[in-house]
């Protein structure tokens, strides 16, 4: 058994080159081999989201606070709030992130395979953030 204490896991900054606006992460757990699992608790701010991006072997979203916005790139931009959950299918690109108002946190939950968790490309526009 292992616990992880509240507060012993530094918050961070998300890094500018995967999101837009400011966005804080705070690592709920990452596995070690052969587990594959990591989860982040993951708060924006109002008008910050993710770039596209994929997960190997797809991606869960627990949305925990807040009203936010998702889409695929082939999908409408859709409307999350505090008790959704989302699930990404293997290689699907997409975006997730707060509405222009509101802020959104969520728990992303993710596996790797073969070590990457995610292959982040371009930046989301404000004409597909707008829908």
């Amino acid at each position: 058994m292992k616990i992880i204490a509240c507060g012993s896991v530094p918050t961070i900054m998300a890094p500018e080159k995967y999101f837009t606006g400011r966005v804080l992460q705070t690592p709920i757990v990452e596995t070690e081999a052969p587990a594959r699992l990591r989860a982040l608790l993951v708060a924006f701010e109002p008008g910050a989201r993710t770039h596209w991006h994929t997960h190997p072997l797809g991606q869960t979203l627990h949305v925990t606070s807040g009203a936010g916005l998702v889409q695929t790139w082939d999908g409408p931009v859709h409307e999350i709030r505090a008790g959704d959950t989302i699930s990404f299918a293997p290689g699907e690109k997409h975006w997730h992130g707060a509405g222009s108002k509101t802020a959104m946190t969520h728990i992303a939950m993710q596996e790797a395979l073969d070590g990457v968790h995610a292959e982040w490309l371009e930046a989301v526009t404000a004409a597909q953030y707008g829908g």
